[in-house]
């Protein structure tokens, strides 16, 4: 029998499930499954970015529900599912930002397919959308205009905050966006190695800094869990305030794989996504 894996301590700790998603038969291996987010059912949702750009769909367990989009995605970035269980997709290299049900039936379009928006304007390849509590979008775009993007409740742009550099308010690849319970802005500033904290308008609040390339946050009952780039995974307080963390290059599947996107079920498990390098998608299970 094989030896459990464990990670985390405490009120968190955490059984390494390397085979989800894998056991059943119809999936023997992941391609790139660098985005991973969940409905209210626990269902997880896979924005895989090869072999085959496309969902996949699995149950808490790890069986295999659907799949759906393939040849629709040129680059599949990132995946956000709202409270009524409707999905953001940003396809990175398409410039665009999309608004789905569950079973995929595009419902609205942001940005122009192939083409990038002007300077400082939506989007240049785009890595995540979320929604306020109050229906208000968020979108960073990340890799082409170092901007945070704010849209109105009917879809349409308010207002852009951002440029290139290091200093408040500057970006060095802003990776991902979340709004919390406090109707702060976190952005993940990712090669500046930090998260920024803004006002609903984009002005600066402060920053949590040293965080070793912040990938992505996800927010759950008062903690945040933060994935990060250079084999990092942690549980946070919501002031930033590490509560528990791990190296997840010893836990990975290769070395090479680094976390990308991390979602949590409303058991407490973790899910998290990776890149560079395929076959790398894992699940923590909370003790």
């Amino acid at each position: 029998m094989a030896v459990s894996e464990i990670v985390g301590s405490g009120k968190y700790t955490y059984e390494v499930d390397k085979s989800w998603g894998r056991r059943d038969g119809t999936l023997s291996r992941f391609g790139v499954a660098q985005g991973v987010s969940g409905d209210s059912q626990d269902r997880v949702y896979l924005f895989q970015r090869s072999p085959v750009a496309e969902m996949l769909v699995f149950d808490r367990n790890g069986k295999l529900l659907s799949r759906w989009g393939a040849g629709t995605f040129m680059h599949p970035h990132g995946i956000w599912v709202s409270p009524r269980d409707e999905l953001y997709l940003t396809d990175r290299d398409a410039n665009t930002v999309l608004h789905c049900t569950l079973d995929g039936q595009v419902l609205r379009t942001w940005g122009t397919r192939g083409k990038p928006g002007a300077p400082g304007q939506p989007f240049n390849q785009p890595t995540k959308a979320v929604l306020a509590p109050d229906g208000e979008m968020y979108v960073s775009d990340g890799y082409g205009q170092h901007r945070v993007h704010r849209f109105g409740r009917d879809g349409e742009l308010i207002s852009s905050w951002g440029e290139k550099g290091t200093g408040p308010g500057q970006f060095a690849l802003p990776h991902d966006v979340w709004v919390d319970d406090k109707d702060r802005v976190l952005v993940c500033d990712r090669e500046n190695d930090r998260v920024q904290l803004f006002d609903r308008s984009g002005g600066y609040l402060t920053e949590w800094t040293g965080l070793k390339n912040p990938m992505q946050v996800f927010v759950r009952d008062g903690l945040m869990y933060l994935a990060s780039s250079r084999h990092q995974i942690s549980v946070r307080t919501l002031e930033g305030e590490e509560i528990v963390s791990w190296d997840y290059q010893s836990v990975a599947p290769r070395k090479e794989n680094a976390p990308h996107s991390i979602w949590v079920d409303s058991r407490g498990d973790i899910y998290v996504g990776e890149v560079t390098g395929e076959d790398g998608f894992q699940k923590f299970i909370r003790q």
